[in-house]
């Protein structure tokens, strides 16, 4: 027998094992899978509630907590709208159906880097509200102003974002204040009160998060 043909032989048999070993950790995985279901994913109520996406679990317990991701665009239809990211947690499941809850939203990061420009100045505000049914929010609001304004008047426009910001918190419900937030009333406003303060290219709130649910 040819030498090295016979160490060949050799070498073959002895990376038998390792190639069943793969093939038996490909078919459990194959297995998992088969095992797990799909389940649709649903916008609450204040969004219409149309399918936003789907997702597999082999357990409906694993989908609760999950987080999918859609545009502002994709739900409106409106192209554009889609600059605005928006994020749904996952809160219940009944059969195959799974409901869920508005976690927060941004300004794509190319659309908020769009808006800087030279020679002006960008004003940041960040609060923190709860709304009169106690859900507690973190809303970032932001203004960018046509030519480079000064500190009083960055100031005095952040003093505008928070006392609109927290009015609003202390009159609406956690539905009412992300519509505001995202479809563009709470911006329209502060714009309003803060242009009298110095002119003024964009307001927006850029982005919010859901910090707390009520207990009950």
């Amino acid at each position: 027998m040819n030498l090295r043909w016979a160490k060949g032989i050799n070498g073959l048999w002895a990376s038998l094992p390792e190639a069943l070993k793969g093939f038996r950790a490909l078919s459990r995985v194959r297995d998992k899978w088969r095992r797990k279901e799909w389940y649709e994913v649903y916008l609450p109520r204040y969004f219409g509630e149309g399918k936003v996406g789907e997702t597999p679990a082999d357990d409906p317990q694993k989908v609760i907590g999950r987080v999918v991701e859609t545009t502002l665009g994709q739900i409106t239809g409106d192209y554009s709208q889609e600059n605005i990211k928006l994020r749904f947690q996952i809160l219940d499941v009944e059969d195959h159906r799974a409901k869920t809850i508005f976690k927060g939203h941004e300004y794509l990061r190319d659309y908020l880097r769009s808006l800087v420009r030279r020679r002006s100045s960008k004003v940041d505000g960040i609060f923190r509200v709860t709304t009169i049914d106690g859900y507690r929010l973190k809303i970032c609001a932001v203004a960018f102003t046509k030519k480079r304004i000064k500190t009083s008047q960055q100031r005095r426009i952040r003093q505008i974002m928070r006392q609109i910001i927290e009015e609003k918190a202390k009159t609406l419900t956690f539905e009412q204040i992300v519509h505001e937030m995202v479809l563009g009333k709470m911006a329209s406003d502060i714009y309003n009160e803060a242009r009298k303060v110095a002119a003024l290219r964009h307001v927006g709130i850029r982005k919010s998060e859901l910090l707390e649910m009520p207990k009950d």
